[in-house]
C-alpha cells in the first residue's frame, strides 16, 4: 500500500476515533482535537522474520516533534479526565484516609540511644528526617525536603547514618526521577542546633543508597554517568567509587569497575556495587542485574582504599545464590540450586566455598522469600505461595523457631541496629488488615506493639471480604488469584473489577492493604490480584515458567483469571478492568491484543509495551536477563511474542485503554507506553477511548502524595467509566 493510502488510511480512522470519543463527552467543554500521529514505517529483520514500526520517530524524546506529541496527547487526556464525574471526589477520599492516619513513620533506624526516621503527617506531601533520643524522646527535625531548593519540589529517597550516628547521608530526587544527589551533614549534638549540608553533593546515585566505611570518614557508592533518565549511556559502564568526607568527588578512586577488574567478566550493563557485611568485617563486590541469581566478590574490610583490592570470588550465576549474609564467622546462603522452592546453606565466612557448603534449612512445600539477621539471630521469610511466615535461627546455639506472629498474609521485619543488636521490628498486613508495628524480642519470642505503631481505623475495613481461590489456566496449571470485595456482593456480573498482575522478575503479589484499593472496595469495585507465572508464588519453577520464551504463561494465566472472575458472576467483561504497570506491561498489552473482547478498559501504566525495542532504551540493556536479547534468534522470538505494540491489529475492537508514562522515568521510558497508545488509537474501530497520560512530575513512581493521589485517581476513574459505574457516567452520556 503506497504512503498517501497509508497516510488517508490512518488520518480517516483517527478522525472516527476522535469522533467517537468526543461524542461520548457530549454536552461537556470540550478538549482541543488531538493531531493526527503520522506513520513513518521503519522495517527491520530479525533472523528472517520482518517487522514494521510506524512510529519508530517517537523514540526520539529529544526531537521537538516528539515532544510537542507527548505535550498534545498529554494535554488532551488530562481534559478528558479531568470531565469525569466522581475524579476528583476519589482524590478527596485518598485525602480523607490520608488524613485518618495521625502520623506516619517509616525506615526507623538506631544509632547508639538515637533513633533516626522518616516522618510525614497527613497535611504534608513527603516525609522528613527527624532524631529522637531514645524511643519517647523529645524530636529534633533534620532534613525537610520542600524548603531544600526554593521553586523545586525534592523528595528524599533515602537516608544512611554512620554508625556512631554521628553524621548522615541523605539522597534527594526531583520530579519522581529516582537518581540522587548525595548529601552529608552532621548530626547536631546541641539542642537548637540547626542541621546543615556539608559542601559536596554526589549526583545521579540511583535510589540513594551508599555503604559507610567502617570508620565513618566515608562511603561506597556507584554513580549513574549521567542525570538525564533519557541518556542511552547513562548506566552503561558505571564504576564502583569510595567518596572520602571534605574531598571532592570528581577525585572520588575508581574501586570496582569492568577497567578496574578486567578479568572478571563485567558488562557493560552491569553494575557493579560494593557494600560491607553488617559487622563491617568484609566488603563485597557484586554485580547488580535483574538476574536474581547473584555474582559476588569478597575480600577483608582492610583491602578498601589500597591501589587493588584482593578480592575472591564468592558465587556466580550458576550457583543460583539468590542472597547472602554474614553472622558472626558463618556465611548464610540462599540458594535454588537443586532447590526450587529455595534453601539456606551455611558455610564459613573467612574462607567461603558456596559449593560445599551445609544445608542449614531444607527445601520444603514453603517457598523461601528472604532472609535477613540481628545481632544473634537470622531470620528466614517463607510462603505458602500468598501467606507468609517468619522462622529464626539462634546462631549461637543452633535452634530453630517460629516467630509468633498473629493474623496471616505478608510479613516484614526490619532492624533498629544490625548488628549491635537484636531489637528487631515486625509487622504484618494483608488484603483487609492495615496491619500492626511490633516490637520484638527473639531471646524470649514475645511481641510488643511498637512505640511507632500508629493506631488506626478506616471505613469498611470490617466488611471486607477476602478469597484465595486457584484456577485452572490455559495449560491446565492451577493459578492463585485474590479476590477481595465488600460484603453483600450480588454474584450476578454488575459489579465493577480492577483485576492487575505483574508476573516478572520472580516477584509475587503478596497482600498488602492499601487505602486508595478500600476507596474502590467501599464503592462496591471488586478487586482482583492475579498472581501469573513469572513471578515466585509457587518458588522458582514458578518464575522460569513465565520468563522469556514461557513468557506467554504470564499473560494467559491473567486471561485466564478474567475469565473465572466473569464464569463464577464476581464482574462481566463489560464491567472488567485490567492494569498491569512496569514489567506488568507486558502482561496487559498481550492479554488486551489477545482476548480484546475479555475487558471493558485496561491500565498500562508506565508499561513495558515494545519489548522487542526496550534494549535500545537506557534501562533496556540490564532487563535483557530477564526478558531476552534480540541478538538470540530463540529469546528474539520471545521478545516479539511479548511485545504488545506489535501484536496491535487494525480494525480491531479494543477496550477503552490508558497508556500512563512518566517523564522523569529512569526504568521504563516514555516511548515505550507512547508508541503503543500510537497503535492502539490508529487500529482501533471499537470507538472506545484511548489516552496517554503523560506525568511530568513523575518518574516510575514517586512519595509526592498530590501527584500519586492525582495519578491514580485519573486510572481508577477512567477504568470505572469504561465500565459503567455509576459514580463516574457523564449525565445521559454513554461511556463509548
Amino acid at each position: 500500500m503506497s504512503n498517501l493510502v497509508n497516510k488517508l488510511s490512518f488520518t480517516m480512522k483517527t478522525n472516527l476515533l476522535l469522533g467517537c470519543l468526543l461524542a461520548s463527552l457530549q454536552g461537556l467543554a470540550q478538549p482541543a482535537p488531538l493531531p493526527a500521529t503520522p506513520q513513518r514505517p521503519v522495517t527491520d529483520t530479525y533472523f528472517g522474520k520482518t517487522v514494521v514500526d510506524n512510529y519508530r520517530w517517537l523514540e526520539d524524546m529529544n526531537s521537538d516533534e516528539t515532544k510537542a506529541w507527548f505535550k498534545a496527547q498529554g494535554d488532551y487526556t488530562t481534559a478528558t479526565l479531568d470531565r469525569i464525574p466522581g475524579r476528583d471526589k476519589l482524590i478527596q477520599t485518598f485525602v480523607d484516609y490520608d488524613k485518618r492516619l495521625a502520623v506516619r513513620y517509616g525506615e526507623i533506624k538506631r544509632r547508639g540511644d538515637t533513633y533516626f526516621y522518616r516522618k510525614t503527617l497527613p497535611s504534608e506531601q513527603a516525609g522528613k528526617l527527624y532524631m529522637r533520643q531514645g524511643k519517647t524522646g523529645p524530636e529534633t527535625l533534620l532534613f525537610d525536603p520542600s524548603t531544600y531548593e526554593k521553586g523545586k519540589t525534592y523528595m528524599m529517597t533515602a537516608f544512611n547514618p554512620s554508625s556512631d550516628g554521628k553524621k548522615l547521608i541523605v539522597g534527594l530526587q526531583e520530579g519522581g526521577a529516582e537518581l540522587s544527589t548525595i548529601r552529608t551533614m552532621d548530626v547536631p549534638t546541641k539542642s537548637g542546633t540547626p542541621p546543615a549540608f556539608r559542601p559536596e553533593s554526589i549526583t545521579a546515585v540511583f535510589g540513594g543508597e551508599v555503604s559507610w566505611l567502617p570508620d565513618n570518614s566515608g562511603f561506597l557508592y556507584t554513580p549513574n554517568n549521567s542525570m538525564d533518565t533519557k541518556d542511552p549511556q547513562g548506566n552503561l559502564n558505571t564504576k564502583g567509587r569510595l567518596h572520602k568526607l571534605g574531598t571532592a568527588p570528581a577525585t572520588d578512586p575508581e574501586l570496582f569497575s569492568i577497567a578496574k577488574n578486567p578479568d572478571f567478566g563485567i558488562q557493560p550493563d552491569q553494575y557493579p556495587v560494593m557494600f560491607y557485611s553488617d559487622d563491617q568485617t568484609q566488603v563485597y563486590g557484586y554485580l547488580g542485574t535483574v538476574d536474581r541469581r547473584a555474582t559476588a566478590w569478597v575480600a577483608p574490610a582492610s583491602e578498601v582504599g589500597k591501589p587493588t583490592i584482593a578480592w575472591k570470588r564468592l558465587c556466580t550465576v550458576t550457583d543460583s545464590v539468590n542472597s547472602f549474609l554474614k553472622l558472626g564467622n558463618r556465611l548464610f546462603v540462599q540458594s535454588v540450586k537443586g532447590a526450587p522452592n529455595g534453601q539456606i546453606l551455611v558455610t564459613d565466612a573467612n574462607n567461603p566455598n558456596v559449593a560445599t557448603a551445609t544445608v542449614l534449612l531444607p527445601e520444603s512445600k514453603l517457598n523461601i522469600t528472604r532472609m535477613a539477621s540481628s545481632k544473634d539471630f537470622l531470620f528466614v521469610i517463607l510462603s505458602d505461595g500468598i501467606n507468609e511466615k517468619i522462622r529464626q535461627f539462634d546462631s549461637r546455639t543452633n535452634q530453630w523457631a517460629d516467630v509468633p506472629m498473629p493474623g496471616t498474609g505478608t510479613m516484614g521485619i526490619e532492624f533498629y541496629e544490625a548488628p549491635r543488636s537484636n531489637e528487631v521490628l515486625v509487622y504484618s498486613t494483608s488484603w483487609n488488615d492495615p496491619g500492626t508495628l511490633y516490637d520484638y524480642n527473639p531471646e524470649t519470642r514475645k511481641l510488643t506493639t511498637s512505640t511507632f505503631h500508629v493506631p488506626i481505623n478506616y471505613p469498611g475495613v470490617a466488611d471486607l471480604v477476602v478469597e484465595e481461590v486457584e484456577l485452572p489456566s490455559h495449560d491446565g496449571t492451577m493459578v492463585p488469584l485474590s479476590i477481595v470485595y465488600k460484603k453483600g456482593l450480588k454474584r450476578d456480573g454488575s459489579a465493577a473489577c480492577l483485576m492487575s498482575g505483574y508476573g516478572a522478575y520472580g516477584i509475587s503479589g503478596t497482600p498488602y492493604f492499601s487505602r486508595r484499593n478500600l476507596a474502590l472496595l467501599n464503592m462496591g469495585v471488586v478487586l482482583a490480584e492475579t498472581h501469573p507465572r513469572g513471578g515466585s508464588e509457587k518458588g522458582q519453577a514458578w518464575y522460569k515458567a513465565g520468563y522469556k520464551t514461557t513468557k506467554p504463561n504470564t499473560w494467559k494465566d491473567f486471561i485466564a483469571s478474567g475469565e473465572y472472575l466473569i464464569k463464577n458472576g464476581y464482574t462481566s467483561a463489560g464491567k472488567l478492568i485490567g492494569m498491569g504497570t512496569s514489567a506488568g506491561g507486558v502482561l496487559i498489552g498481550r492479554a488486551i491484543t489477545e482476548r480484546p473482547d475479555l475487558f471493558a478498559a485496561a491500565i498500562s501504566n508506565v508499561s513495558c509495551s515494545n519489548a522487542l525495542r526496550m534494549e535500545n532504551s537506557p534501562n533496556g540493556p540490564i532487563n535483557a536477563a530477564e526478558f531476552g536479547t534480540v541478538k538470540d534468534s530463540t529469546e528474539c522470538m520471545a521478545l516479539y511474542e511479548m511485545d504488545a505494540f506489535q501484536h496491535v491489529k487494525e480494525g480491531t475492537n479494543y477496550p477503552a485503554v490508558l497508556c500512563v508514562g512518566g517523564m522523569n522515568d529512569p526504568r521504563v521510558i516514555a516511548w515505550q507506553p507512547g508508541k503503543l497508545a500510537a497503535a492502539l488509537q490508529a487500529a482501533s474501530t471499537s470507538g472506545r477511548p484511548v489516552l496517554m497520560q503523560v506525568n511530568y512530575d513523575n518518574g516510575h513512581f514517586t512519595e509526592d502524595k498530590q501527584v500519586t493521589f492525582r495519578n491514580f485517581a485519573n486510572m481508577f476513574a477512567f477504568g470505572l467509566w469504561q465500565a459503567g459505574h455509576p459514580d463516574f457516567q457523564p449525565v445521559g452520556v454513554a461511556k463509548k
